[in-house]
């Protein structure tokens, strides 16, 4: 352990994995956020504690068991001359369950009556929340542990970057959320994108691999674009209103 804190090879591996869990944790708090726009504020804050808790929980029980994981890429069946292992038939259904969550929910928001925001939500919605959190932090923890395997030898840095990206997906979720409740075009936008994200996973489930880096560029790209657009809203209102 200690040769560790002294190694600057460690530290440079802890640098860029927990900058790689990070940008992987994106996907991760985007869900988080719009799913839990539609129950009240103080659900939707203990719904956010519970679900990157899981995440925590997940990943740190995921880099545990590193045999088993590892023998998850290991083809279990063989289709039209495509062997499938355990973790491409978990990104295929991870994927295709982010495209449905993600179509209904745009569904949901065209096809919304003008009271539908003063109903009160059911009293399960809390419960089906946190289902839906669960299935997809256990989806991306095995994209993440998967990839953190790939990266790092010593599973103490493997841990040290889980935590640290966890932490730093705990403080940004709040204001994300919040951000996306306000501006339902930013929600919109957000929903795209987990259409887009779900198509990614059931790509790399059929072994066809997107390169991440051009879909976390289109998001980066249209987040700064929909800054704009929310700023010059603000402006624009601000000017309508008569001075004293």
């Amino acid at each position: 352990m200690m040769h560790l804190l002294t190694s600057p090879e460690a530290w440079a591996a802890l640098l860029t994995l927990t900058s790689l869990e990070i940008v992987l944790g994106i996907d991760n708090v985007i869900f988080l956020s719009v799913i839990v726009s539609r129950i009240p504020e103080k659900q939707a804050h203990r719904a956010r504690q519970i679900g990157l808790a899981l995440a925590l929980i997940f990943r740190i029980i995921l880099l545990g068991l590193l045999v088993w994981l590892i023998g998850l890429t290991a083809p279990v069946f063989s289709f039209s001359g495509y062997g499938f292992s355990w973790r491409d038939l978990i990104l295929i259904g991870g994927g295709l369950f982010l495209i449905a969550k993600a179509t209904h929910e745009i569904h949901g928001e065209v096809e919304a009556d003008e009271g539908e925001g003063d109903e009160k939500p059911p009293r399960n919605a809390f419960f089906w929340v946190i289902v839906q959190v669960v299935i997809i932090d256990i989806v991306f923890s095995l994209d993440s542990i998967i990839t953190a395997i790939g990266m790092a030898q010593d599973i103490e840095i493997m841990i040290a970057a889980v935590v640290i990206a966890c932490l730093i997906m705990y403080i940004s979720s709040g204001p994300v959320s919040r951000f996306v409740a306000e501006h339902p075009t930013t929600k919109m936008l957000a929903l795209a994108f987990l259409v887009l994200i779900g198509v990614a996973l059931v790509a790399d489930g059929f072994q066809f691999h997107i390169p991440r880096g051009y879909i976390y560029f289109a998001i980066a790209f249209s987040a700064a674009v929909e800054f704009f657009n929310v700023l010059a809203k603000r402006n624009r209102r601000n000017t309508r209103k008569p001075s004293v």
